[in-house]
């Protein structure tokens, strides 16, 4: 029997090259080596007010994207997350063995206050025991995740040890497996920091459903370094990071790449990088616009069916556990 994993990702704003190379493409090939459930977080989507027509198409549209991109569900479950309400029921028992201190350290309650001041609210503070809860009722051996949520996964381990101390071995210790390739990947216009789909700017990033014309425009204006030499380093950042969107879509190497631009400028560069992610991202658009909403609404049900499954035997296990 295969180990299982559980990943997923919100059904906001836009899906971009980084949430690409450091989810999507991951997940395709661990798809073939666990028992996998990909999760659309809608309910983590809440910490922030969403308009309720806008994120009920955007839950569909994440859906989309995840098969798309190559997910199987004859290889791996893709459901909804709140279609399953044992993700809730357990995040309470949680919430009750979490110490305050514990989610005052996490950074990205700090960040999302700052960048939500009139809406710091409880269930923003709480975010890592739902996100736990996510991941320890399918028994997750591993959680593919960047570097942002690291911090979240080793609170995760922690809570799961408490509750194993308190009440007998019942949840598996999940590993984090990190990918390092959404670490590299910076805004088009900011190089200094990470690609982001909540950036103010939709020339931060290159979105997985931009048209052909718009990845054109958008690569012309990313920000360069000084100079003209087609080459990489620290002290270039800019290019660096095109350089790295050149390799991921084209599997070429840095130094490849390099050697083919050798002696040639930005523009010429530039051009034919714009060409290189119009073509990976063709099929993908393909297959994203091929799919009826009807067809992804059978997919969420056959997916939460097979998560119920496993949901309500582990949530059956833990109540009995407490005493409930």
């Amino acid at each position: 029997m295969k180990s299982r994993l559980f990943s997923g990702m919100q059904p906001t704003g836009i899906i971009h090259l980084g949430n690409y190379f450091g989810a999507l493409h991951n997940w395709l090939e661990l798809q073939n080596q666990y028992e996998s459930f990909f999760s659309i977080v809608d309910l983590h989507a809440l910490t922030i007010y969403q308009e309720p027509q806008k994120l009920n198409a955007q839950i569909f549209n994440l859906a989309k994207i995840y098969l798309a991109a190559g997910l199987d569900p004859n290889k791996c479950v893709i459901f909804r997350q709140s279609d399953i309400p044992e993700h809730l029921e357990l995040s309470w028992i949680l919430t009750c063995l979490m110490p305050m201190g514990e989610l005052n350290r996490m950074t990205q309650f700090k960040d999302k206050s700052a960048q939500h001041e009139d809406n710091i609210n409880a269930g923003l503070f709480t975010y890592p025991c739902l996100m736990a809860a996510d991941i320890l009722l399918y028994d997750s051996a591993i959680v593919p995740v960047g570097e942002d949520q690291v911090q979240h996964v080793e609170l995760t381990r922690m809570i799961a040890k408490k509750f194993n101390n308190i009440y007998g071995e019942t949840f598996k210790i999940p590993e984090i497996f990190l990918n390092k390739i959404s670490a590299r990947l910076k805004g088009l216009d900011e190089p200094n920091k990470k690609m982001s789909k909540s950036a103010p700017s939709e020339y931060n990033y290159i979105a997985l459903t931009d048209s052909p014309d718009l990845i054109r425009k958008k690569i012309k204006k990313a920000v360069t370094d000084s100079g003209s030499e087609i080459k990489g380093g620290a002290d270039k950042p800019a290019l660096s990071n095109l350089l790295a969107i050149y390799s991921l879509v084209t599997g070429l190497t840095i130094k490849q790449i390099e050697k083919n631009f050798s002696g040639q400028g930005y523009g010429a560069f530039k051009n034919d990088l714009a060409e290189k992610v119009v073509a990976f991202l063709q099929p993908i658009q393909e297959k994203y616009n091929s799919y009826s909403d009807k067809y992804i609404t059978q997919i969420l049900a056959d997916g939460a069916a097979k998560a119920q499954q496993v949901a309500t035997k582990k949530m059956k296990k833990i109540k009995k556990i407490i005493g409930l």
